[in-house]
């Protein structure tokens, strides 16, 4: 049976589970004494857990969505001949889009067949 806590040299450095399970420890330990150091009277539901917005309340949704035709309308608009095409074909089932995916390899295979 193998020595399971050996270390493994490689070209590229080392592997020792031990040093790695020291790491992991350091590490929570670490973490615990950060925790252990946090605010004892934050309460979830109040308005401590608010976004501060430099004490102006805080919008709606819907007053600063940006809706995504807006945000690519040139975007959308430069392509207008392209999307007008492709968006039927886009129907949003699994299948429609593997079949695709496939046909457009077999395309690409063979054209490296033929021009290999």
């Amino acid at each position: 049976m193998a020595n399971l806590f050996q270390t493994l040299v490689t070209g590229a450095g080392f592997w020792n589970p031990l040093a790695w399970l020291l790491g992991i420890v350091v590490a929570l330990i670490i973490a615990y004494l950060l925790w252990t150091r946090g605010e004892e009277g934050w309460k979830k539901g109040t308005p401590q857990t608010e976004p501060f917005l430099s004490g102006n309340k805080e919008p709606g949704k819907d007053e600063v969505h940006i809706r995504a035709g807006n945000l690519y309308w040139g975007y959308l608009e430069a392509l207008k001949g392209y999307y007008d095409r492709i968006v039927p074909l886009h129907t949003g089932d699994l299948t429609d889009y593997l079949l695709w995916y496939l046909s457009v390899m077999v395309v690409i295979l063979v054209l490296v067949v033929i021009y290999a």
